[in-house]
């Protein structure tokens, strides 16, 4: 799309935007829109606007605005009210988001440590000699995603400050880095046992312990277990479709971004210490882990007696991480001080650098999260709840699925999937509760979907900290990642049909994968491009 389609698009956007508040001014009052599905107009907007207009902020305001003239019938008074004090101050002042925040502060702080120490470029150096091609730079990024699986929020940024240099030099497209993050981010935490996601989902489930049932349904969280396949796939077979493979051929010509504008244009101009090793990136990588790990398990009481599990199950993974990587940041601060590599002062300015780096993501962050609040406010979660538990009886077979495409829904327009778990969890438990296996199934659509739906958001944290952590921009993240997304949760949906009649992930999960691979293998022979490095290259 052009500049003047740009435009052009802003402008019908905002005219159709005029007019219908115009109308829904005459038709609707505060009460009529509580628990209703206008209360799904906000974030709807702000998703529909930004991939119309190709920007994240604007669109999440106008949301955000949207949402404070429902919530107040109108009012100017009122809206502003709601949109600053309940909407931008309340999520600016929650300790959880506070703590997030402070944590991607500090790992940005890190990441510029590591540039100025040399640690990156001497990374790069060796990943240049060790890693050949494309597909191995992608496959090594792959493979350390996987191995984080402690956290989304460390997976995303962690993945990214470490294998950026390497897909740089291979030529793989931002747009691709950061689908590969968000790849592994998410869905790999949502199978993982020692996570926090585990932890979430665990305290969802009431009546029953939350971990094994979790344990129970990873082999039927067809999403997660399908996205990681569709990853090995499309890069061991060189195969990119839709806007991804536009972004692939132009990174192969040295255009890693596509668009014209970089977000995080100034974030690697830092000149490195030329004395630098590897060793000067791994360990800090490697400290940071440790401290988050040990946070997180102490804030769970893992020092108290409890053990990991139960650690892991009862932390504050806001607490965990940000306290870890504070302690992660004085140990590496004097481990460059001791090395020789930066002085006491060259350490301090990283600090603002760091943060300076983080500022798109964090804007993007308090937009959504705002946004989420005006949406909660409305009463989203308790309209659709209403609607699955009226819906519920009488569809056991093809609940599953059901409630797969409804979690994706819900966490696509409200942008969170523990949201979504702590909706949808709770009601699917109760139409099972005399049929364990069914209950499984169920619980795992829930969490497929909800991963699914954060993973296709534009206003979903982890698709945002995913482009921060690849560094691009964020609405190509989300065009580029949206039709891969969609191809596996159909046949995820497809799969959860086949678990509905057959009880049996032995047979329903080889079904769906063997879907999976043949329609790879046909978008590669028909519509895919396969992408190969020129022979000059």
């Amino acid at each position: 799309m052009t500049k003047h389609n740009h435009k052009a698009a802003g402008i019908v956007a905002a005219v159709v935007l005029i007019a219908f508040f115009i109308v829904v001014s005459f038709v609707t009052d505060a009460d009529s829109v509580q628990k209703s599905g206008w209360a799904l107009l906000p974030p709807v907007i702000a998703i529909s606007l930004a991939l119309i207009t190709k920007e994240a902020y604007s669109s999440l305001f106008i949301g955000i605005v949207t949402g404070g003239l429902l919530y107040s019938g109108f009012s100017f008074r009122g809206t502003m009210t709601h949109c600053l004090k309940d909407g931008f101050v309340s999520v600016l002042t929650d300790p959880y988001n506070v703590g997030i925040l402070l944590f991607l502060v500090i790992l940005g702080a890190i990441v510029s440590l590591m540039n100025r120490a040399g640690g990156s470029a001497a990374f790069g150096r060796w990943a240049r000699t060790h890693i050949k091609t494309r597909v191995g730079a992608q496959l090594a990024t792959i493979a350390l995603g996987i191995l984080i699986f402690i956290d989304d929020y460390f997976n995303c940024l962690t993945v990214g400050s470490v294998m950026r240099p390497v897909t740089d030099g291979h030529h793989v497209s931002r747009a691709k880095l950061a689908y590969i993050i968000d790849a592994t981010a998410a869905p790999v935490c949502i199978i993982a046992p020692i996570s926090s996601w585990a932890a979430a989902v665990s305290g969802f489930v009431k009546g029953a312990n939350g971990l094994t049932v979790f344990c129970q349904a990873i082999p039927y969280n067809f999403y997660a277990l399908f996205t990681i396949l569709m990853m090995f796939m499309i890069v061991g077979t060189r195969t990119d479709f839709g806007p991804m493979a536009t972004h692939e051929k132009n990174a192969l010509r040295g255009d890693l971004f596509t668009t014209p504008d970089r977000p995080y244009g100034d974030a690697n101009e830092e000149e490195g210490n030329a004395r630098g090793r590897v060793i000067d990136l791994v360990f800090p990588i490697l400290c940071l882990i440790v401290c988050c790990v040990i946070g997180m398990l102490a804030n769970g009481g893992f020092f108290g007696g409890k053990n990991v599990i139960d650690a892991f199950a009862g932390c504050d993974a806001s607490v965990g991480l940000s306290s870890g990587s504070l302690i992660a940041l004085i140990i590496i601060v004097i481990y460059y001080i001791c090395r020789g590599l930066l002085s006491f002062r060259a350490c301090m300015d990283a600090l603002p650098a760091g943060f300076k780096a983080m500022v798109p993501a964090i804007l993007i962050l308090v937009f959504a999260w705002t946004l989420k609040t005006m949406t909660d406010s409305l009463g989203a979660a308790d309209f659709v709840a209403g609607l699955i538990g009226s819906s519920a009886a009488g569809w056991q077979v093809f609940l599953p699925c059901i409630i797969f495409l409804i979690g994706v829904f819900l966490a696509f327009a409200t942008g969170t999937s523990w949201g979504t778990f702590g909706i949808l969890i709770p009601i699917v438990i109760a139409p099972f509760a005399h049929d364990h296996r069914m209950m499984i199934i169920a619980i795992s659509a829930c969490m497929a979907g909800a991963v699914c739906g954060d993973h296709c958001s534009p206003i979903s944290d982890t698709t945002i900290m995913a482009s921060a952590g690849a560094q691009c921009n964020h609405v190509n993240h989300v065009n580029t990642q949206l039709p891969y997304a969609m191809l596996v949760a159909g046949v995820s949906a497809v799969t959860y049909i086949i678990a509905g009649f057959t009880r049996s992930a032995v047979i329903s999960l080889p079904c769906g994968a063997a879907l999976l691979i043949v329609v790879i293998l046909l978008i590669h022979r028909t519509k895919g491009h396969r992408i190969e490095m020129p022979p000059e290259a």
